[in-house]
């Protein structure tokens, strides 16, 4: 069976002046199916082109990428979203919660580009901020709730429609300790569940919460090793 991701010698290249600078220097690395893997680096380090190319909301300068065993570079802009769609949940950092709307109103929103009916879009709304805790929150709005509950409601954004991979950008980098275990908790669970979940961050205890560890820095991949699986 093929690997969830694998990538081939990825690059990402900008113009700089007269020349060019690598955001990514040749990366390879797969994430197996179900699997937990932090990737970790500083500010800078490239990271979240990586993320943007993973996720399918940017494509490399060069190399190739595979997903569920089928190539991704080269698809256009319709067939990345439609790829997006199917297979991955995000969470990022910002929560990206509109304001206005409750946090099942939240929950559901996605889901109307599947064309869902308002029933069974309710009902994965509700399943999916259950899972994460907050069943008795669906009627408050992101200003009643604290930066962890929000982004759980983010987290069950990402689910409500059973993806098969959890993309999570930085998802504790606003958050207090409290609320950074509570959604690492929430992570883990999925996990277990079956998700295949990638973890981006900065913060080296959060990224031993994984399964696996996958370092950059300057672009380059720096290492490759296992987690502790715990969050303490």
């Amino acid at each position: 069976m093929a690997p969830f991701m694998e990538l081939h010698n990825i690059s990402k290249v900008y113009p700089w002046g007269e020349g060019e600078v690598f955001a990514l220097n040749h990366i390879s690395f797969t994430v197996e199916d179900g699997e937990f893997t932090a990737i970790v680096g500083e500010s800078g380090s490239g990271k979240s082109t990586l993320m943007n190319i993973l996720g399918c909301l940017d494509s490399p300068t060069g190399g190739e990428y595979f997903l569920r065993g089928q190539p991704v570079v080269g698809l256009r802009d319709k067939q990345l979203s439609q790829v997006r769609n199917r297979e991955i949940g995000f969470v990022f950092q910002g929560y990206h919660l509109i304001p206005t709307l409750t946090s099942l109103e939240n929950v559901e929103l996605p889901l109307l580009y599947r064309e869902m009916g308002r029933k069974e879009r309710r009902q994965r709304a509700v399943e999916a901020l259950c899972s994460v805790g907050l069943g008795e929150r669906l009627g408050h709005f992101p200003s009643q709730m604290s930066g962890g509950q929000q982004q759980r409601v983010a987290v069950a954004r990402a689910i409500a429609a059973d993806p098969k991979c959890i993309l999570a950008d930085e998802p504790t980098g606003n958050l207090d300790p409290q609320s950074t275990w509570e959604v690492m908790n929430v992570l883990r669970r999925l996990h277990r569940q079956g998700k295949t979940i990638v973890l981006i961050t900065h913060d080296q205890a959060v990224a031993k919460s994984a399964k696996r560890i996958v370092g950059i820095g300057k672009g380059r991949l720096l290492f490759d090793k296992p987690g502790e699986g715990v969050w303490c």
